[in-house]
């Protein structure tokens, strides 16, 4: 009998959670979810003979020792913040690990141990980090099985609201963290075209786009992500000379959420003073010059150069920020203001279903020609509980532990799905789900 231990019962791990349990009578599982609402854990287990669920608050840290004890596996579905803690404790235990998120510096540095004591600790298997891993190594391994020479790469994730339930001008709704996406493109983007590093900082982010047609899914528009440069090594395909990732909207996204980025919407480094007192229109006034005559709405398109009539203004207007409602939140940043509004806004309502789309670019040359490949997959959710967050973030890891856990991993130490032993199956069972990339290859004149 193996034992699983699930930190975090959030909507992110239904997949997982669903995938251990179905799995747990043929290979003789016991499974214990701890999460701080122990309500929500109890029923995530569905009542199954082989599933309990324990209070687990991420405030009384200490009770890490006593969960962990015992455990073959620790999946952490926490905040990355609290992975250290656990990895710390795993690492003392000797205790196996594995998490969607992005590998942390502190994992880094305990590499080493965790390979003497023959532990592999998995990372970055779910959705971006995780299946664009494994969907691109699984076609650069083949580029170069042939002989070819990968000059450029591009990959773009998106998650978004299904057709059939976009309902907005943003045509865009919240399916993962709302901060995430409040935050999202702080910092530099940096990337590689054709040897030329490019640099983009982010009061210019939004303003840089390329367009792209994914499948049948229709146009999109993509930003740069903030470091593409890092994966050349990853992906062991450092002299390439043309490298970018980016993430995917719907077209007129960015150039709406630029003028929050311009005002200083986004800024989540300091609170405003009587922000409880303020009402939106306020709030947005607050960014403007003072002028005793002129509306917001003017001040607001005069400096920005938008049009008064325009899609971008409709789009501001459809999301009440020019509106006398009270924000009601208690020394707060602009961030999280705009945040309290989106989310009032771009929600998942009760019969929606969100949208996945990722697409890779490859170009490579062959018997002195260029050949390229546009690797594409998009998944639609079933509804606001098995969303397409969630299939396609909790699923992967959770085929990724039954790999582990029927010693169909041989790696040890900090592992990322790169290598054929993870990608392959892994990516063969998520066809079973629907989830599969669709290759389309030409050569370029």
């Amino acid at each position: 009998m193996k034992r699983i231990l699930i930190l975090g019962a959030g909507l992110s791990a239904t997949s997982l959670i669903d995938y251990l349990i179905s799995k747990s009578e043929i290979f003789d599982w016991k499974i214990v979810i701890g999460d701080m609402d122990i309500a929500l854990a109890e029923k995530k287990t569905n009542n199954h003979p082989n599933a309990k669920a324990v209070r687990f608050d991420t405030n009384e840290i200490e009770k890490i020792e006593s969960l962990v004890s015992g455990m073959d596996v620790v999946v952490s579905m926490l905040p990355a913040r609290f992975h250290d803690l656990i990895a710390a404790e795993c690492l003392k235990q000797g205790i196996n690990m594995a998490t969607a998120s992005y590998v942390s510096p502190y994992l880094l540095q305990i590499d080493e141990e965790l390979k003497a004591k023959s532990l592999t600790f998995l990372n970055e298997l779910g959705l971006d980090p995780g299946i664009d891993h494994m969907s691109a190594m699984q076609v650069i391994d083949r580029i170069r099985a042939k002989g070819g020479r990968l000059t450029a790469f591009y990959s773009f994730t998106g998650g978004l609201i299904a057709p059939e339930s976009d309902d907005n001008p943003w045509n865009y709704k919240f399916t993962w963290n709302p901060r995430n996406v409040v935050l999202a493109g702080q910092g530099v983007s940096q990337y590689i075209i054709n040897g030329r590093y490019k640099y983009i900082p982010y009061h210019k982010l939004f303003e840089r786009v390329m367009p792209r047609t994914v499948l049948n899914f229709g146009e999109f528009e993509v930003y740069p992500n903030r470091d593409s440069l890092k994966y050349r090594k990853i992906y062991d395909i450092e002299n390439i000379q043309t490298m970018m990732r980016g993430t995917m909207r719907r077209p007129g996204y960015c150039e709406a959420w630029n003028v929050f980025v311009q005002l200083g919407c986004t800024d989540d480094t300091y609170t405003i003073e009587n922000s409880e007192k303020m009402t939106y229109r306020d709030f947005i006034n607050s960014f403007l010059r003072y002028d005793l005559v002129k509306p917001v709405e003017e001040k607001l398109c005069e400096n920005l150069n938008l049009d008064p009539d325009g899609e971008t203004m409709s789009k501001l207007k459809w999301l009440g920020i020019f509106e006398d409602k009270p924000i009601l939140l208690n020394n707060a940043s602009p961030a999280q203001i705009l945040q309290k509004l989106l989310e009032s806004k771009l929600s998942l309502n009760k019969h929606d279903k969100d949208m996945i789309v990722m697409q890779h670019e490859f170009e490579y040359l062959l018997d002195n020609k260029l050949h390229k490949i546009v690797s594409a997959m998009g998944y639609i959710g079933k509804d606001t509980v098995n969303t397409a967050m969630s299939i396609t973030v909790g699923t992967p890891l959770a085929i990724a532990v039954k790999l582990l856990l029927t010693d169909k991993i041989s790696s040890k130490g900090v592992i990322i799905p790169t290598k054929p032993e993870l990608y392959e199956p892994i990516l063969a069972e998520m066809e079973d789900y629907g989830i599969r990339f669709i290759e389309k290859e030409s050569v370029v004149d």
